[in-house]
């Protein structure tokens, strides 16, 4: 049997700090979710001026890193570089801004933003995913 590791609540909290900590930094108001690795709602946040397609959109961001293990931006690339039939691929949104998390070599769960432009969506989520596993500044 494999054991692998799982995101707390702790963790989510975590991730969630360090990414409004990025956001407010940078005077960005954004939705901020953290889903497992089946894409089911771990934790949100959304940040005073965020609308409510915000909070839909980090959503499905996130959904899609946490199903497909990449980055929604990498769909999005995907698609602009002429694979235009990636657009079916259920319950995938090629959009900037979510961003798998990697623990051990295993993908735990995911992290999508939406708010700004969709560099800086995933700039903060990366914040929060290095804050947990220990990365960066």
């Amino acid at each position: 049997m494999k054991t692998r590791p799982l995101l707390t609540q702790e963790d989510c909290l975590k991730i969630c700090a360090a990414a409004e900590a990025e956001a407010r930094r940078n005077k960005w108001n954004v939705a901020i979710a953290i889903l497992d690795d089946g894409g089911h709602l771990l934790h949100f946040t959304r940040m005073d001026g965020a609308t409510p397609a915000n909070a839909a959109i980090a959503l499905e961001k996130a959904r899609t890193s946490a199903l497909s293990r990449r980055t929604s931006g990498n769909w999005e690339e995907r698609i602009k570089a002429g694979r235009t039939s990636m657009l079916k691929m259920p319950g995938i949104l090629p959009v900037q801004g979510g961003v798998p998390i990697i623990a051990e070599g295993t993908c735990i769960g995911a992290v999508g933003v939406s708010g700004v432009q969709s560099h800086e969506d995933e700039q903060i989520a990366q914040a929060g995913i290095d804050a947990l596993l220990g990365k960066g500044s």
